[in-house]
């Protein structure tokens, strides 16, 4: 719980700097995030979306195929990812379909590497983190940046970026938080 707590506390002032009425929560999973961020947001309305339904989940999701997503061009004033996108067949076209879904705002959170040893860390924290919610891990990871090069040449503008953000503390923290990022970008 304290990985997601540290989410949210390094995430707070730049979410709570911006305005949005509806949010979208692109892989909601348990429905943590969906619960925390009206407090950030002022009240914003969540709208959690996922491909499958999690015994114990704390918002009921909608339940979609994974493929495009089923809401119109630019519904949502904000719309978030927090350490989905990696898990999608095809990360890239995800996260196309969640920018054409957003009117204003994008928040992510996820990981990056750029040598082997990082790629090969992230397998390792990836799988550890996930299989006992038998979530799959396809270890599509961003490399290099490219996630953020394609948001910022599809027309939006970078508000935040954090590069090694402290989500996870002691020894683990010191070897693994130099590969994950929290952004937070808006349309030009």
């Amino acid at each position: 719980m304290a990985y997601r707590d540290n989410i949210l506390t390094l995430a707070e002032p730049c979410l709570r700097s911006i305005e949005v009425g509806s949010v979208l929560d692109f892989g909601c999973g348990d429905g943590f995030f969906a619960t925390k961020m009206p407090a950030l947001l002022r009240g914003a309305n969540i709208t959690p979306i996922d491909v499958y339904r999690r015994p114990n989940c704390l918002v009921e999701p909608i339940i979609y195929d994974g493929g495009v997503l089923p809401f119109a061009d630019r519904q949502f004033d904000l719309s978030y990812a927090i350490d989905v996108l990696h898990h999608c067949k095809d990360p890239l076209v995800n996260l196309r379909d969640l920018m054409r879904c957003t009117g204003r705002y994008l928040f992510l959170k996820d990981h990056t590497y750029s040598t082997p040893a990082g790629y090969a860390a992230l397998c390792v924290m990836d799988e550890l983190g996930n299989r006992r919610f038998s979530i799959p891990s396809l270890y599509h990871y961003q490399k290099r940046w490219s996630w953020v090069e394609l948001i910022e040449s599809s027309g939006f503008r970078r508000v935040s970026l954090i590069e090694s953000p402290q989500v996870h503390t002691g020894l683990f923290g010191a070897a693994t938080n130099s590969l994950q990022f929290i952004g937070l970008w808006e349309r030009t």
